[in-house]
């Protein structure tokens, strides 16, 4: 397992409070609200299909210029 990664965000002031109303609402910090709100949010893209198509597309198009790279076309 990777270490945990920190990252730093920006958000506007209205964001902030109601993140923070969130938080002390359902007595959580805001850290484990934002990342339950990731963790939903990437749930919600794996099972869109527009975005597994796009994904793909990248995917296959990162083989391709792999390909290119060691001379295999």
């Amino acid at each position: 397992m990777q270490p945990p990664k920190a990252m730093t965000i920006r958000l506007s002031a209205d964001q902030a409070d109601a993140l923070e109303t969130v938080a002390n609402v359902e007595n959580r910090a805001v850290s484990d609200v934002i990342r339950a709100a990731i963790s939903e949010h990437i749930a919600t893209r794996r099972r869109d299909p527009q975005f597994q198509e796009g994904l793909q597309a990248r995917i296959d198009r990162a083989r391709q210029l792999l390909d290119r790279q060691s001379g295999e076309d």
